[in-house]
């Protein structure tokens, strides 16, 4: 009875792989037969990790799986952290999926209040992304993941570029409990640029017809500011910033947060805040600090690897230049 249990998982992913063999060559799918491997691979009430992050969607994935036949495929438990598009609750309206957890969904909020009212999904709960992305090494362990990356090599290694997003998370979760883990990239190559997530911890690949769906959160480029966000940015300076002394924060309010960050060093400045006010920053690198640190109204920042970084200060004997980010 012991090994029974502890082998269910190991078991039901062999029986899925071997299911689905006919269907690719080594790990890659062809993109016409995702939606035949989907049937293969998923079992009725599967929990399925969806890739829909603030900023990049496993679009590809996501329209293959509401095509599925829903003979084959139904009542599946649905973890999209983000839900942003309208295949995300197609598959609810047309009986593949039945139980939904997630953290935000902006445009489908609308439509999921209506499909609750109707009796179209249900909502098992609604957490913080912290929560959520926890829940998955605990009681929301996922059977199958589907993310999207920028590149792939023949053994799964994955790249994913400048949107890593929590991909590194939902796939981690996935493949040490012995899920599935099928990955969309836009470039299948004989050496990806960079090693994000290693090949054993994917299964499949798939070439998608189209690169995943992104909608950045913040700019590479400070000529996508408006002049409301700027307006914005202002008025969470002096009215915010500067009343109450911030020091230390984590932004992850969009575009406004770049407007924030090349305002320090002009309008932060002119109001006499330099040193005052946002010194210590929890975020991912992004050009539009850079006026910022150069001007020393920035000192330290803490990138989501964990790693803090004191700039201009000294790792491996190495001084960091205070350019870099």
């Amino acid at each position: 009875m012991a090994e029974e249990k502890w082998t269910k998982r190991i078991r039901a992913k062999s029986e899925r792989i071997a299911r689905a063999a006919s269907f690719c060559n080594g790990k890659r799918i062809p993109a016409e037969k995702m939606t035949a491997f989907l049937e293969a691979v998923l079992n009725p009430g599967d929990t399925v990790i969806l890739e829909g992050d603030n900023q990049k969607q496993a679009s590809f994935l996501s329209a293959a799986l509401e095509e599925c036949d829903t003979d084959k495929v139904h009542d599946l438990h649905m973890v999209i952290p983000s839900v942003s598009r309208p295949e995300h609750l197609n598959i609810f309206e047309n009986g593949v999926a039945s139980l939904l957890d997630f953290s935000y969904a902006g445009s489908q909020s609308m439509r999921i209040a209506h499909m609750l009212e109707d009796q179209t999904l249900q909502i098992d709960a609604i957490h913080t992304y912290v929560e959520l992305y926890a829940r998955l090494f605990v009681d929301l362990i996922p059977d199958v993941c589907l993310v999207a990356a920028d590149e792939a090599d023949a053994e799964g290694n994955l790249y994913t570029g400048p949107n890593t997003e929590e991909t590194p998370t939902l796939v981690e979760a996935t493949a040490f409990k012995n899920g599935i883990v099928i990955a969309q990239v836009n470039k299948l190559r004989d050496k990806v640029s960079r090693v994000d997530i290693p090949g054993d911890w994917v299964d499949f690949i798939v070439e998608a017809p189209e690169p995943y769906e992104i909608k950045p959160l913040f700019t590479r480029d400070p000529r996508n500011i408006t002049e409301l966000q700027i307006l914005m940015a202002m008025m969470c300076i002096k009215g915010i910033y500067a009343k109450h002394g911030v020091q230390s924060l984590n932004h992850g309010i969009g575009f406004n947060t770049a407007a924030i960050e090349l305002l320090l060093p002009t309008y932060g400045e002119q109001l006499g805040l330099k040193g005052k006010i946002c010194s210590h920053w929890a975020l991912n690198p992004h050009p539009t600090l850079i006026p910022a640190i150069e001007s020393g109204c920035i000192t330290s920042r803490s990138r989501s690897s964990r790693q803090s970084v004191r700039l201009g200060s000294r790792v491996n004997g190495r001084c960091l230049p205070r350019q870099r980010v």
